[in-house]
């Protein structure tokens, strides 16, 4: 049998899935299961390092059966949460500490007293990011002071640090690969920003962060001959091809491939990401620079506007104030009512992201009367999702990078009430395509350009079946609602 599959590792923050694709990237096999998240303290979110790479290895097994053997896949793709920190011993591959986390603001201080100090202009120049605890470095550190003997360990030379992608490639290689891509290592506070044949780790930062080099990965261009598989965890030692952080790879899945293309992701966070092309961009709007890409031929930087709190917002509704029984009752709740009735949600649940990056601010709402029902506060937690993502896209246009449309994915996008009340308050047509998992497609499609099944500028050009959005509210209601968001995000922010 030809080798003519690809498998894709999506590594997520609440479950890890496995994602087999045809050469034409038909789904042939799907398999997913939970990871679960621990909140030892106030602000502090882990996960077990060994529950990761345990859920991926079943998640892998299962759809490599499915899709007939190992035989059949030409190579692997690894996609996951970025900013997530382990460090893990170099003889055995075990984590020496729980995985701390994107969402994580336990290094809140930290990243403070760095600020004291006058730290984040240079930061945001060497690395294009901003001083705030979502980031790795600051993670790192962390460990390195409250692990007993750690820093030691690590200036000897006895530890590793990486995301979740290079622990992956760690145990997935048998210990013989320690290596990351560009889209993640722009992710850490410790890299210096541009694609893998101008950039690399700056010494600088790992000085200002007291990270030593020694704990640090390869950098690899996003599709790259990333070794091969332990052949004894599937039968035959397998080709990985392509990693990159979750984000950039629905930036390649959506073909977001020209400059001033844009994504909005709607998972736990929300994300959105715009191709700024091989300018390097610099924010004056407290947003993100970050690689987008680098594939065989292409590559682009990228700016990018983080939301800390979207799909959890659904997840707490409907988990931990039981007012839906399930997720998708959230459109029929928000579309019975005329209107909000006045009530915003601010789901600061972990401090609030982009533009504003207040590590403490927490949430509320506001505008409650007797009149307010529990589909008020549903209603309000999906626009809450919008109103945010209007900020971001009020961010982009003030650094020079207008968008003209946006291409969604996530879970959340299957709500369309939520897609029309975005594109109504963005006041911009808004693209759904019909297959979802973008994220996935942009690690396989890297790894069949690996692989010379496919062009950068053939992926791009592809007709995406979807759903196309189209504002329809009037101005004076779009203000309105605006006004009203405002006024509670500036009682958050007080």
């Amino acid at each position: 049998m030809a080798a003519d599959f690809i498998l894709v590792i999506d590594e997520g923050t609440t479950s890890t899935r496995a994602i087999v694709y045809d050469r034409h990237f038909g789904e042939v096999a799907l398999a997913q299961e939970e990871v679960a998240l621990q909140y030892p303290a106030d602000g502090w979110v882990e996960q077990q390092g060994e529950e990761i790479w345990s859920r991926t290895l079943s998640v892998c097994r299962t759809v490599i059966a499915k899709a007939g053997g190992a035989e059949r896949i030409a190579a692997i793709g690894i996609t996951n949460q970025r900013e997530t920190t382990l460090v893990w011993e170099r003889t055995s591959g075990k984590p020496i500490a729980p995985a701390i986390i994107w969402q994580d603001r336990r290094t809140a201080a930290a990243c403070d007293a760095l600020k004291a100090k006058r730290h984040e202009p240079t930061v945001q120049g060497e690395t294009g990011l901003l001083l705030d605890p979502y980031f790795s470095g600051t993670k790192i550190g962390w460990i390195l002071e409250n692990v007993s003997g750690a820093r030691a360990r690590a200036e000897a030379g006895e530890l590793a640090f990486g995301t979740v992608d290079t622990f992956l490639l760690w145990r997935l290689t048998g210990g013989k690969v320690h290596a990351t891509d560009v889209t993640n290592a722009s992710r850490t506070l410790l890299y210096h920003l541009g694609l893998a044949k101008d950039a690399g780790w700056s010494v600088r930062m790992g000085d200002i962060l007291g990270v030593p080099s020694s704990l640090l990965p390869a950098v690899k261009p996003s599709a790259a001959a990333y070794g091969a598989t332990d052949p004894a965890l599937f039968g035959r030692a397998i080709p990985i091809c392509s990693v990159l952080g979750d984000q950039q790879a629905a930036l390649v899945g959506q073909g977001c491939l020209e400059p001033g293309q844009a994504k909005v992701t709607f998972g736990t966070g929300a994300f959105l990401v715009a191709n700024t092309g091989s300018k390097r961009p610099a924010s004056q709007n407290r947003l993100l620079g970050t690689v987008g890409y680098e594939l065989p031929g292409a590559g682009a930087m990228a700016l990018e506007g983080s939301i800390f709190n979207a799909g959890t917002v659904i997840k707490w509704l409907r988990d931990d104030l039981k007012l839906i029984q399930r997720a998708d009752e959230s459109a029929a709740a928000a579309a019975s009512l005329p209107d909000n009735g006045g009530v915003y949600m601010v789901p600061a649940f972990t401090g609030l992201g982009a533009p504003h990056w207040n590590a403490e601010a927490r949430g509320l709402i506001a505008g409650l009367t007797r009149a307010a029902t529990a589909a008020h506060l549903v209603r309000a937690g999906l626009e809450s999702v919008a109103y945010q993502t209007h900020d971001l896209l009020d961010a982009f246009a003030g650094d020079g990078a207008p968008i003209a449309e946006l291409r969604v994915d996530g879970g959340m996008v299957a709500n369309d009430w939520l897609m029309q009340f975005l594109a109504d308050v963005c006041a911009l047509p808004v693209f759904r395509p019909d297959y979802r998992e973008m994220t996935a497609l942009g690690a396989a499609a890297a790894a069949a350009m690996q692989l010379g099944w496919l062009t950068p500028e053939g992926w791009a050009a592809r007709d995406v079946p979807g759903r196309r959005f189209t504002p329809s509210m009037q101005d004076g209601k779009r203000a309105a609602l605006l006004k009203g968001w405002s006024a509670a995000l500036g009682r958050t922010l007080a």
